[in-house]
C-alpha cells in the first residue's frame, strides 16, 4: 500500500470517530497553547525587564558606601559616610574608561507651590546626571556647573511633579517651588518617561545641584552615592575593576599578604551589566519552569494519544487480519497507525498554536501583561507535537502490525 492510500484511510478512520478523535487531540491542543502563552509571558517579561534597563543607561555604574560594623552591630549602607567629594574628583581625574560622572545625595519632603503640594525626592546631582539616566530636558534648561558652583537654589522638575503643583497647566519655568522651607527656582521640566516595568514612575523626581542639596538641605560633607557611566557597554567591566582600584587606594585599604587578609571593600559597586545579566537569568529560570509546567499536559496528551490508538488496534483487529490476509504487510498497518497518531497530533498542534497566540494577546489586552510570541516557540511546539504522535503512537502501532491474520480475523 502506498503512503496516499494509508493517509485517506487515516482520515477516514479518524472521521469516523469525531468526538473520540477530538478528545484524543485534546490534550496535545491544551499543551501546545499552554507552551506558547507561558514562554510568551516569559519572553515577554524578559524583553521588558532589559529594556528597562536600557532606559536607566546600560553602561551606568552605582557606588555606594558599604555597611560596616561598630560594636559589633552592623550598620546600614545609607549612614556610612566612606564616600567624600575627594573620591568624586579622584575618580574624574584618574578613571580612563567612563564618559560621565555624578555625586548623587537625596533627600526626601514636601514640594509646595501656593494652595498645592506634593510628596516626592530630590536628587542633588550634577549636569553628567542626565547623559547617565537617559533623561533629558523638555522645557527649559539644565542648571549650569556656575548654578552648582554657587550652590544655587534651582531645580528641574519631573513631569508627575508638574502635574501635581501646577494642574491647571500654568507654565512652571521661573516659578519658584518650596522643598519643605527652602525656595527653588524652577529652570527646567524633564521629558516624560512614564512607569517602568517594575511600576516605578520614572517622572517623579526633582534634580537640584548636588552641591546645594548638601549644605542647604543635608547639611552634609560626604555623598550617598556616585553615578558613572562607562564609554561603552564592552568596558563596564575594566571602569569597575579601575574605580574599585582608585577607591581603595583613597581609603588606604590594604591589599593581601602573606601574613594578613585584605580589607574588606568599605563601598558596594553595582553596574547595571551586572544588574541586567541577574535580572535575565533570573527570567530565563522561570521561563524554563513555566515552559516544563505546560510541557506536562504535552506528555499528557501524549499518553492520551497512546490510549486511544491503543484501544482503537484492539477495536480494529478484525479490520487489520482483513487487509493483512488480502496482502497488507506488517509496515503497512504500522504505518496506517502511526499516520493516525501523527494527524492527531498535527491537527491538535494547528489548533494549539492558534489557541495559544489567541491567549497570549488575550493576556496582552486584559491584564496588560507584556507579552513576546518568538517563531522558535511555534516550531518547537510542532517538533514536539509530531515526536509526541510518533513516540507515543509506535507502541500501538507495533502491536497491530505484529497481530497473526489469522487469530485477528478470528478476534471478536
Amino acid at each position: 500500500m502506498n503512503y496516499t492510500n494509508l493517509f485517506k484511510i487515516a482520515l477516514r478512520a479518524i472521521a469516523a470517530n469525531k468526538t473520540r478523535s477530538f478528545l484524543t487531540a485534546l490534550g496535545i491542543i491544551i499543551g501546545i497553547a499552554s507552551v506558547i502563552t507561558m514562554l510568551a509571558v516569559g519572553q515577554g517579561t524578559k524583553q521588558s525587564i532589559q529594556a528597562n534597563i536600557a532606559e536607566m543607561g546600560s553602561n551606568m555604574i552605582m557606588i555606594h558606601p558599604g555597611a560596616d560594623r561598630r560594636g559589633g552591630v552592623r550598620q546600614e549602607a545609607s549612614s556610612m559616610e566612606t564616600l567624600k567629594m575627594t573620591d568624586y574628583e579622584t575618580i574624574k581625574e584618574q578613571c580612563r574608561y567612563i564618559k560621565g560622572i555624578s555625586p548623587v545625595v537625596t533627600s526626601s519632603g514636601q514640594f509646595i507651590y501656593g494652595n498645592e503640594n506634593t510628596p516626592s525626592s530630590l536628587y542633588g546631582v550634577n549636569e553628567d546626571y542626565l547623559e547617565i539616566r537617559q533623561l533629558s530636558v523638555a522645557e527649559g534648561e539644565m542648571f549650569t556647573p556656575a548654578d552648582i558652583k554657587s550652590s544655587a537654589k534651582v531645580c528641574v522638575l519631573g513631569q508627575t511633579v508638574v502635574d501635581n503643583l501646577f494642574p491647571e497647566g500654568n507654565d512652571p519655568i521661573g516659578k519658584v517651588v518650596r522643598f519643605n522651607s527652602i525656595p527653588f527656582r524652577v529652570v527646567g521640566v524633564l521629558k516624560k518617561k512614564g512607569y517602568n516595568s517594575m511600576g516605578m514612575d520614572q517622572d517623579d523626581l526633582v534634580l537640584a545641584p548636588y552641591t546645594s542639596v548638601m549644605k542647604r538641605i543635608l547639611a552634609q560633607t560626604y555623598l550617598g552615592s556616585i553615578q558613572c557611566s562607562a564609554i561603552t557597554e564592552s568596558v563596564t567591566e575594566k571602569a569597575t575593576e579601575e574605580i574599585t582600584a582608585i577607591l581603595r587606594h583613597n581609603h588606604k585599604l590594604k591589599d593581601a599578604t602573606e601574613d594578613r587578609e585584605a580589607d574588606e571593600d568599605d563601598f558596594n559597586i553595582r553596574s547595571q551589566e551586572e544588574l541586567a545579566s541577574m535580572m535575565t537569568s533570573t527570567s530565563d529560570m522561570l521561563t524554563i519552569l513555566l515552559g516544563c509546567v505546560a510541557g506536562i499536559s504535552l506528555i499528557v496528551g501524549g499518553i492520551g494519544i497512546m490510549n486511544i490508538m491503543y484501544v482503537s488496534v484492539t477495536e480494529r483487529t478484525r479490520e487489520i487480519g482483513l487487509r493483512m490476509s488480502v496482502g497488507a504487510r506488517g509496515t503497512d498497518i504500522l504505518n496506517q497507525f502511526l499516520i493516525e497518531a501523527i494527524l492527531l497530533s498535527v491537527t491538535g498542534g494547528l489548533i494549539g498554536v492558534m489557541l495559544g497566540v489567541g491567549a497570549s494577546f488575550s493576556i496582552k489586552t486584559f491584564a496588560h501583561w507584556p507579552i513576546a510570541i518568538q517563531a522558535w516557540t511555534i516550531v518547537m511546539s510542532f517538533a514536539v507535537c509530531t515526536f509526541t504522535g510518533v513516540f507515543f503512537g509506535w507502541y500501538p502501532a507495533q502491536k497491530a502490525a505484529r497481530l497473526d491474520p489469522i487469530e485477528a480475523i478470528r478476534y471478536e
